[in-house]
């Protein structure tokens, strides 16, 4: 009778406990039906804002679908969306059978792009300069990373993108030599570089392998960016393939070191302003 009504005893104490741990519904702000956004953006702005705030933190679990379909009077595959797209962010996590719980700070996820290597690409007075573009046996560096033996005949590209007559990018590159497909003046413009980060149209690679990494100039590379060797930069190494799964080109970009600053957001983005930007903070 006593062990009984122990195990009685710690069996409400348990049930307590998962009261007291049950999500609370973030305060203060629903969906506005006159808004022209939609309400699973809404609901993620909604529960992003409470992580970012902290009533939400790293572990704790997110109120169930029905709870927020019943809170925030929406359909099921409204909370679902919203959900989704917490997920696709990195903010939460879900466990089949357990629920939605918001993801502990994770450093190692931490994800660059190159929008600001875009964006010296795009605009209007910068140029590829030509400085070099022959035919010329591969030295073994060039050889093993397009997957010929060494002295292939490869195509050789040098190029200068240049703001009016200011150096910014040195760019190497060797290509596949294919006697039937000449390389074509438009090859050797800026426009080219473009399409690699817009994604061109046309008989463009397949896919591409990128290695960011920082270095110091060499005595060439200072020369063509008229900046004395020895001085910090950035190269972004490529490789593309074609849809034969075969290298057609391989290179270096090499960019001026304070040209570019790299920046990433972990855990929970910041929520959306009323005018659909984020609050950030430099």
């Amino acid at each position: 009778m006593f062990l009984a009504a122990l195990i009685s005893c710690a069996s409400w104490e348990r049930g307590l406990k998962g009261v007291e741990a049950m999500a609370t519904i973030p305060q203060g702000r629903g969906i506005d039906r006159s808004s022209f956004g939609p309400a699973y953006i809404q609901l993620v702005n909604i529960l992003r804002g409470a992580i970012a705030s902290g009533q939400y933190q790293a572990g704790d679990q997110l109120p169930t679908e029905s709870e927020l379909c019943t809170a925030y009077d929406v359909s099921p595959m409204t909370v679902r969306r919203a959900i989704g797209m917490l997920l696709d962010q990195g903010a939460v996590t879900t466990t089949r059978g357990r629920g939605t719980f918001v993801q502990p700070l994770r450093l190692a996820t931490a994800t660059f792009d190159l929008s600001e290597f875009h964006d010296i690409l795009a605009e209007p007075g910068v140029t590829a300069r030509v400085v070099e573009a022959r035919v010329l046996p591969a030295g073994p560096r060039a050889a093993s990373n397009l997957g010929v033996p060494d002295g292939t005949h490869v195509v050789s590209i040098r190029r200068i993108l240049q703001r009016g007559d200011e150096p910014l990018i040195y760019h190497r590159e060797s290509l596949i030599y294919d006697p039937t497909r000449p390389t074509i003046e438009s090859e050797l413009d800026v426009t080219a570089l473009r399409d690699m980060f817009e994604g061109g149209v046309g008989s463009g690679p397949k896919r591409g392998e990128l290695i960011l990494h920082s270095s110091v100039l060499t005595e060439e590379e200072g020369g063509r960016l008229r900046l004395p060797a020895g001085t910090a930069a950035w190269v972004l190494e490529h490789i593309f393939y074609g849809y034969d799964e075969r290298p057609i080109s391989w290179g270096c970009f090499i960019a001026r070191g304070e040209l570019f600053s790299f920046r990433a957001t972990v855990g929970a983005p910041a929520p959306e302003q009323e005018d659909g930007t984020r609050r950030s903070r430099r």
